[in-house]
């Protein structure tokens, strides 16, 4: 089950690198504008990009989302990829999230977000139906909705990942506390493991301790996974060129949610999302990139010394 949100992403490419039109001692009156000669409306949004990735590596994903009267087109893109929506709930009344993403050369990102009908989602329900739940995520969502599909995986027994990505600045310390406590592991990168620490009060090592497993996610340096009081570094799968960074942290979640759900260990579920992450980012898009395992396999055997299946 994938709780999180379905969005539209219009991706625009600046020419350029923001550090060099953005003066620090003139941020108290910030007024820059970009030129951006690239732009792409593609389909995002945590849950659906995170559902196109595993779906085409063979798993079988339940969204939990909220769109609006605009969303018709992609719920339609998602039937077409065998996606089960059942658990999509569509409200004439808005729009569908929409994210707003200008990225420059360097690969930084400046990012505006219309919540629209995700901040409805807390109106699905995470309750089991019959489906045998193997794994769930909380990724960002309305805050609501990832308030009560954390507190209905708890309750129902399902091990899930708590997410917090680009909605944790919504929750307060005693909330983050509280839903790190319910999650059976959470991952993060590793500037949102800085504000997560800062808002908890609590070291990695302090919040690794109260989970199953902890995965920070560093961009090219690779990633860390705290795991039975150990501490891993996992090197980054090599790419051939860097295009479009936008989805590489919901495509590492994918591989990461597969090897679960088939039993892998954790060490090489992170390091299938980390080849998934670098098969993405060579592709613009959040949902665009092949998955194709024979490839997959081969990155995995060049990164890591041997092949995942």
């Amino acid at each position: 089950m994938i709780s999180g949100s379905v969005a539209y992403d219009t991706i625009m490419v600046f020419d350029g690198h923001f550090k060099d039109h953005i003066l620090a001692s003139q941020v108290h009156m910030l007024n820059v504008s970009f030129l951006t000669l690239q732009l792409k409306r593609e389909f995002g949004g945590c849950a659906a990009n995170i559902a196109y990735s595993l779906k085409r590596l063979g798993g079988d994903p339940l969204v939990l989302a909220a769109v609006g009267r605009d969303g018709s087109d992609y719920l339609q893109r998602l039937r077409a990829l065998g996606i089960d929506t059942a658990r999509v709930r569509a409200f004439d009344d808005q729009y569908t999230a929409q994210a707003f993403i200008t990225t420059d050369l360097s690969d930084n990102q400046i990012t505006a977000f219309h919540p629209g009908a995700m901040g409805s989602a807390d109106q699905v329900s995470a309750q089991s139906e019959g489906e045998h739940i193997a794994w769930g995520i909380v990724a960002p969502n309305g805050k609501a909705a990832m308030m009560r599909h954390a507190r209905e995986f708890a309750a129902q027994g399902i091990a899930f990942i708590f997410d917090p990505g680009q909605g944790l600045p919504m929750f307060d310390g005693e909330e983050l506390r509280g839903l790190i406590t319910l999650a059976t592991a959470l991952t993060v990168n590793d500037y949102e493991a800085k504000l997560l620490s800062d808002r908890t009060g609590w070291s990695e090592e302090d919040i690794a301790a109260r989970l199953k497993a902890l995965v920070i996610t560093r961009g090219a340096e690779g990633s860390t996974l705290y795991e039975g009081g150990s501490r891993q570094m996992i090197s980054a799968a090599s790419i051939s060129r860097a295009v479009d960074p936008t989805g590489c942290g919901d495509a590492y979640r994918s591989g990461l949610l597969y090897g679960l759900s088939q039993g892998w260990s954790w060490l090489d579920s992170a390091r299938l999302g980390s080849v998934l992450g670098a098969a993405k980012i060579e592709h613009a898009g959040a949902q665009n990139h092949p998955v194709d395992r024979a490839e997959l396999s081969a990155r995995f055997a060049a990164a890591y010394g041997r092949t995942p299946w």
